[in-house]
């Protein structure tokens, strides 16, 4: 059993991603896990695919538009064994924090939008990909099964994570709050896409849908978004018509307590911060004795929930020992310094 501490200080990243740059996003990542550190956190949550940005690409043109992007996006993400993500655990062990990593994972010929949480200790908690991609990131990335909806134990309590429009899912949501979940990571892009155009796709709709989570869950949630920069947009965007439609800025980073509350002082959309909240688990229960639809105030008689958990493979080898859905990761050597 896990030994959790029930008062702690937490941080949700608002920073702009190397974009496209494996080793500068895991050489960015470790120095943020440093900082957080530093500034006295236990926990910190990074954005959705933060490792390598955001494809912006996939919403600016033509699938014909996407293909210079598709090799170098691959490149540039993450197996689950790289040395890119033992960089990571190494770091987090170095700092004894825990840390919930948004990132692009590459498995074989296909990429994942995956969340892993890492402890303190360096050991991986927490392995989750995204069950559906939204919109058109279904022409790059795969999808999920119902074993990806699951929180765990850990030293900072009750711990799940949705990425993005997850969070607009109700019955992916259910899931959670239905195992207790008391830390909740909601990983998100940044906002400066189709501004004026979507405002499904805006900070201040998402900002409701996380706000939203941390009410009916009962739950602290860590809103970290991306950031991009005009010399981020240059990366992805050459005709005017482009840049019309990402724009600069787009963080929103906040910290939501288990009634709503917003815990975090508001950062300027375009700036690179931490932004801390001072987490005490207890207050859970204060909330959830007003709202509780997994417990107290649930009807199962009328509605529930069937939660298929177990993994999918798209091939079954009978006769053969089960196979896990994801592979153990590597033991973190002991003799290679520490980054």
């Amino acid at each position: 059993m896990t030994d959790t501490i029930r008062r702690f200080k937490a941080a949700a990243v608002q920073a702009e991603p190397a974009w496209l740059d494996a080793d500068a996003g895991v050489a960015k990542t470790v120095d943020l896990i440093a900082e957080a550190a530093r500034g006295g956190a236990s926990l910190i949550a990074f954005p959705e695919v933060w490792i390598p940005g955001y494809p912006h690409f996939l919403w600016l043109g033509a699938v014909a538009d996407q293909v210079p992007f598709v090799g170098r996006y691959h490149a540039a993400s993450l197996a689950f064994d790289s040395d890119g993500l033992t960089t990571i655990r190494r770091a987090a062990r170095r700092h004894g924090i825990t840390v919930a990593l948004g990132y692009s994972e590459k498995d074989h010929g296909t990429l994942y939008i995956t969340q892993t949480a890492i402890a303190a200790d360096g050991s991986v908690l927490l392995h989750r990909r995204k069950l559906k991609p939204t919109h058109v990131e279904r022409t790059l990335f795969g999808e999920g099964d119902g074993s990806d909806l699951k929180v765990v134990d850990s030293a900072v309590g009750r711990l799940g994570a949705l990425n993005c429009a997850e969070h607009v899912q109700p019955l992916s949501k259910y899931a959670l709050y239905a195992q207790n979940e008391q830390v909740h990571v909601a990983s998100w892009p940044c906002f400066g896409l189709y501004r004026d155009l979507a405002f499904q796709l805006s900070a201040e709709a998402n900002i409701a849908a996380s706000q939203v989570y941390a009410i009916e869950g009962s739950a602290f949630v860590l809103m970290a978004t991306q950031v991009i920069s005009p010399a981020g947009i240059d990366v992805f965007a050459s005709t005017p018509e482009q840049r019309r439609l990402l724009t600069a800025g787009g963080g929103c980073s906040r910290i939501f307590g288990p009634d709503g509350r917003t815990l975090t002082k508001d950062v300027d959309e375009g700036e690179e911060a931490l932004v801390y909240a001072d987490i005490d688990l207890d207050e859970i229960d204060l909330a959830k004795n007003a709202y509780d639809p997994a417990g107290h105030y649930a009807r199962a008689d009328a509605t529930y929930l069937v939660h298929r958990r177990e993994g999918r493979r798209p091939v079954v080898r009978e006769g053969s020992p089960a196979e896990s859905v994801f592979p153990a990761f590597p033991s973190l050597d002991e003799e290679i310094p520490e980054p």
